[in-house]
């Protein structure tokens, strides 16, 4: 039987207020057109400075507006990002609205307006949207970027030479279609020394440790659009990705010791993935019916190796490897009409997802045979059916205000077979309320209340090791998804030809929040905790010179905070949320020199997460004190943009600390683990064209 905690009941009541809150707004007259929602029109000549090349560069020159990828939402759900094409929603996940803008070249864009989420009648979308308004006389068009790095400081020398796209978009007048090729690459190398102590504090080993990361990512992508003579819209997208990783690291232990060793970590992937997913607007009656579809798969097998040799000629180690297959399937109706004056949207969704895992672990002998270890857990497959239906309502309520809710509820069964043999289901009431408010022409205000039901990673119910850290996940089969109450402000003040300025909080309260717990019967494993609280805000400004100052000049300015409780499942005292976000600031300045094709720039950027708590373990990681850039751009060298760029300029480095506990609840340390590694400055060359 379905369970429906008396929290839910609760929250059920309280979402139908929110619903009979709205019907009552709509016995209001609006007093403005649909069309009045528009805030602001940028043309591709706006930003003619930064010599765009594509619709994502014109996008992010926006002041005060940065893209949100979404994707994370379960199933389709409600639009989760503030992105539409020629007014439609992006029906990929993966392939997102990043994406989507950067397969478009300039050429192709009209104008992109600035919307009120809340005044469109697209499910879940409010405050700041942009919509991307393409030509419907297109010709095919291309655009291309070549960018190579160098790393020429000391032992972490090293060449990115295959990192590349190329993107084309054409069609007719009533049809679009776009493709791109393009491979992601890296090649990080990073060393320094790492302090051991033990638990009286002394310095029990001085290890030299060097490490390289090296992944290709390869992309084919494409999109199709075509919008017939009645009126009726067809959208396709789909991508087929490579993930083709080595990572390698060395340690000399005990040196100048009857104990002196040297571990090597080599760890690898070799991940394929394909998405597609489409959708059909067509009219019906008095309103229009949307279908969506959407199939994504994924492979990927990886194996985690660590050997340890001794001077004596013993070695030690472990290897985990482990296949993973995950794929998700969506099947999504959208039926969208008229009525009291406003805009009605009601869905219904049904998904299927799992992930299915096969785990080996063996150790290595004083031989350095392999012998499987036995793993409890680690050979399973997680499964879930999940259907939902929402009820969205977009209505105007005067010239300066819109109103935007949802209520709906979903019904999911989960199921776990293999080492564990478990069926259970829920049912989970979910929805928002969301107002937009412009008290004059230069500031919007909006306020969003909705309850959220988040998504579980299915690899948290599967047991799993890390042999480099020497931390084992047992199975648990008792996760549920947690749910939230979530309630954002946010404020944007635009300074007209000065700039803009935005402020968001948050404060979200959360209950079966997933963390660190101990399991019963031994080990632990992520597991979820009554509740927890969370609550920050972000600040966006950008500054532009041109009118008070000097011509050219713009500094970008972002700060974000967040802080949170949960109440320790070992100590029983309130503490942050294990590896969740902290801090950060990015600090950006460009200046384009008036009657040249020069611009130069440089940004400082950091970012900070809360600690890594476990049973047995407290770990903390960070760059120090940040990451400096510094760049110089000619914007018309024959025709091409071409960009130097020095990386890491004040070369920060990679910190990390964790102490292993025997007893986390008495303090009884049994030692901890201190590191710094430099991995130096880089350059840079980006060379990006069109055709």
């Amino acid at each position: 039987m379905p369970l429906i905690p008396s929290t839910d009941v609760k929250s059920l009541c309280f979402a139908l207020s929110l619903l009979f809150l709205a019907a009552e707004a709509l016995t209001l007259e609006a007093s403005a057109s649909q069309s009045e929602g528009v805030r602001q029109t940028y043309l591709p000549s706006d930003f003619a400075q930064f010599a765009p090349r594509s619709a994502f560069d014109l996008v992010r020159q926006i002041p005060g507006f940065s893209v949100n990828e979404g994707g994370g939402d379960r199933g389709f759900g409600q639009a989760d990002t503030n992105v539409l094409i020629n007014g439609r929603r992006i029906s990929g996940k993966s392939n997102g609205p990043t994406q989507a803008l950067e397969r478009l070249s300039v050429e192709s864009v009209i104008r992109i307006e600035i919307l009120d989420g809340a005044s469109l009648d697209i499910g879940g979308m409010s405050g700041q949207v942009v919509n991307v308004i393409t030509d419907a006389d297109k010709k095919i068009t291309g655009l291309y970027r070549y960018s190579p790095r160098v790393r020429p400081s000391g032992p972490n020398t090293e060449k990115r030479l295959r990192e590349f796209s190329v993107a084309i978009t054409g069609g007719s007048g009533d049809s679009e279609w776009t493709l791109s090729v393009a491979n992601e690459q890296r090649a990080f190398a990073e060393s320094g020394f790492e302090v051991v102590r033990d638990s009286t504090g002394e310095i029990t080993d001085n290890r030299f440790e060097s490490s390289r990361r090296l992944f290709d990512r390869p992309n084919l992508s494409g999109s199709y659009s075509k919008e017939t003579a009645s009126g009726s819209v067809f959208n396709l997208v789909g991508e087929v990705n490579g993930y083709y990783s080595n990572v390698t690291e060395e340690s000399a232990r005990r040196a100048e010791t009857p104990d002196a060793n040297t571990r090597a970590l080599k760890q690898s992937e070799d991940e394929y993935n394909f998405e597609i997913g489409t959708d059909y607007e067509f009219a019906v009656g008095a309103g229009r019916l949307k279908l969506m579809g959407l199939h994504r798969f994924e492979s990927s097998p990886t194996v985690d190796r660590t050997t340890t040799s001794f001077a004596s000629g013993a070695v030690a180690g472990s290897v985990f490897s482990r296949q993973a297959d995950e794929a998700e399937s969506i099947l999504r109706a959208e039926f969208a009409f008229t009525a009291l004056d406003s805009q009605w949207r009601w869905s219904l969704e049904g998904t299927e997802n799992y992930l299915d895992i096969t785990s080996q672990l063996d150790e290595l002998n004083i031989q350095g045979e392999l012998s499987p270890v036995n793993l409890t857990g680690a050979n399973s497959r997680v499964e879930e059916t999940r259907a939902e239906s929402t009820l969205n309502v977009s209505k105007r309520l005067g010239e300066r205000l819109t109103l935007q809710a949802t209520l709906g509820a979903e019904y999911s069964e989960i199921r776990q077979t293999g080492s564990s043999d478990v069926t259970r289901d829920f049912v989970r009431p979910k929805g928002f309320f969301a107002l937009n408010y412009k008290p004059s022409d230069t500031l919007f205000l909006s306020a969003k209340l909705e309850r959220l039901v988040d998504q579980l990673s299915f690899f948290d119910f599967i047991a799993s090791v890390d042999v480099n850290l020497g931390r084992e996940n047992v199975s648990n089969v008792d996760l549920v998804p947690p749910q939230a109450w979530n309630l954002k402000l946010e404020a944007q003040q635009s300074l007209g030809t000065r700039g803009n300025l935005t402020l968001s909080l948050f404060y979200e309260d959360a209950e079966d929040i997933v963390d660190g717990i101990p399991i019963e019967g031994g080990g632990q494993a992520p597991g979820n905790i009554d509740s927890a609280n969370l609550y920050g805000g972000f600040f966006d400004a950008t500054l532009l010179s041109d009118e008070r100052l000097w011509s050219g000049g713009r500094v970008d300015l972002s700060l974000g905070y967040m802080n949170s409780n949960v109440i320790d499942p070992i100590l029983g005292k309130k503490r942050k949320i294990s590896d969740e976000f902290y801090k950060s600031y990015n600090l950006g300045f460009r200046q384009d020199f008036e009657g040249t094709s020069w611009a130069l720039g440089a940004s400082i950027d950091y970012d900070e997460t809360t600690r890594g708590v476990r049973i047995d373990e407290v770990s903390f990681y960070n760059k120090s004190p940040g990451i400096v850039n510094f760049y110089v751009e000619n914007k018309d060298v024959k025709g091409l943009t071409i960009r130097a760029n020095i990386w890491n300029l004040i070369e920060s480095k990679n910190r990390y600390r964790r102490t292993i506990y025997a007893d986390r609840l008495t303090d009884q340390v049994l030692f901890s683990e201190t590191r710094s590694r430099r991995y130096g400055y880089s350059y840079t060359l980006t060379v990006e064209g069109a055709f």
